[in-house]
């Protein structure tokens, strides 16, 4: 009988590669600490029309990549290909919002769409998120890019370079005059472009921009901007978020041909890039979505986030440093039961006091224990043999320098017995480890 396997586009995540998910989310979660955001979690499964409604109809996330599928009441459901839709519905749903103050959120788990695996993109990934609510004012949009900067350079990206734009309001003077003055020059152009696009042409122009085909990036190469279209209140918040953005010595590039491929998005939109990612070198991006509240059956309120995409910012993360891997601090080596029972209560105490200990199972000879403490890497190793249990001594190797010291060892006292072997090896655990 053969064996069953992941599905194509399913990745398991095996313990060698996790320590770079947790060094990922935990300074996703120091940073958002500092600039006051507080976790949310949402369910994976959400209404179809949710994200019908928010992402759009006629995108190529709704039209070809959503897992989408009846349950048992034939009501449509979908796996959540992005979090910002399911986030702003439990805002709705749960009255969140109601108290007006600033409302600042953000969320790490797994998305889901059916499109071609490839380097740095699954089907099943996994983002970063932030999302504000609450807040008209545009430095809450500078503040969410500096702190996607932030938390890039405290994961150690490098040569992360931001790209940022406006896509205006919904105003007649604003971008439906950008949209129809779009749209007359795709128009004419349309020849050039792919099917795809030819399409969008009609229903969202701004779509066009975004195209990755390189025909279609030639067609849109001499596009009238955005920045040349917009309204005097979307231009003095534009001015407000780049003045703010430099003080805080952030650099950034005005791209008037950055879209985003999402219909709620409004004013401020930015991305991060990675050069050694490729083409494809996008590692994370985001902005303002004031309608998008309103859309699906909210108050009209502002909001804005962005998103990482995880798998890509590992892969960037490792090809430009190395993990440094956690090892233990403390191996206790063992002889026969007697020892071995002893040898027990003494991981189990320094455990307690937040030390990574290990001990060997098997009652295997000294040089095999010895061999096995260096393989995990232990700084030190407590022997214990009959010998030791006689003398009420225990020795201590530092496996650094192979030197050995002997200290006190009471077996009825495991605590005063871990006092003396943390007096000798300064070992100090962990406080958040620590067992009350």
């Amino acid at each position: 009988m053969s064996s069953i396997k992941a599905i194509r586009g399913f990745k398991d995540i095996l313990p060698d590669e996790v320590g770079w998910w947790q060094e990922v989310e935990r300074a996703a979660r120091r940073v958002c600490r500092l600039f006051g955001f507080r976790e949310i979690r949402i369910p994976v499964v959400e209404r179809t029309e949710l994200f019908a409604r928010s992402i759009g109809q006629d995108t190529d996330i709704v039209e070809k990549e959503m897992y989408t599928f009846p349950d048992r009441n034939n009501e449509s459901l979908t796996l959540r290909p992005e979090a910002t839709a399911g986030i702003v519905r439990s805002v709705i749903e749960n009255n969140l919002a109601a108290a007006g103050r600033p409302l600042k959120l953000y969320f790490i788990g797994p998305m889901f769409r059916y499109e071609r695996p490839q380097k740095g993109r699954q089907r099943q990934f996994h983002q970063f998120n932030i999302e504000a609510f609450n807040v008209a004012d545009p430095h809450i949009d500078a503040e969410i890019i500096l702190l996607l900067a932030q938390f890039l350079d405290r994961v150690g990206v490098e040569g992360v370079e931001f790209n940022i734009n406006s896509l205006g309001c919904q105003a007649l003077d604003c971008r439906p005059k950008f949209k129809k003055n779009l749209q007359d020059f795709l128009r004419a152009r349309q020849e050039q472009l792919c099917p795809d696009c030819r399409r969008r042409l009609e229903i969202n122009p701004l779509r066009v921009l975004d195209c990755k085909v390189d025909r279609c990036q030639d067609a849109v190469k001499d596009a009238p901007g955005i920045l040349d279209f917009m309204c005097g209140d979307c231009r003095e918040h534009f001015d407000v978020v780049l003045k703010a953005i430099e003080q805080a010595g952030v650099k950034f590039t005005v791209n008037p041909r950055l879209v985003r491929g999402l219909d709620y998005y409004t004013r401020t939109t930015f991305e991060a890039l990675a050069g050694e990612l490729g083409a494809q070198n996008a590692v994370a991006g985001g902005g303002r979505y004031d309608g998008l509240v309103k859309a699906l059956g909210g108050p009209d309120i502002p909001g804005l986030g962005f998103a990482v995409g995880l798998e890509r910012l590992i892969m960037l993360l490792s090809q430009q440093k190395t993990l440094d891997m956690s090892t233990p601090a403390l191996s206790a080596a063992a002889f026969d039961q007697t020892t071995a029972s002893i040898g027990f209560k003494v991981v189990q105490e320094m455990r307690s006091r937040g030390v990574w200990a290990e001990m060997e199972y098997e009652h295997a000879s000294l040089k095999s224990q010895l061999r096995r403490a260096n393989k995990l890497g232990s700084k030190w190793v407590v022997i214990l043999g009959p010998e030791e249990l006689n003398n009420h001594e225990a020795l201590l190797r530092d496996m650094t320098t192979g030197e050995q010291k002997k200290v006190p060892f009471f077996p009825e006292d495991t605590r005063a017995t871990v006092n003396n072997i943390v007096q000798v090896t300064g070992i100090i655990g962990d406080e958040e480890d620590q067992v009350d």
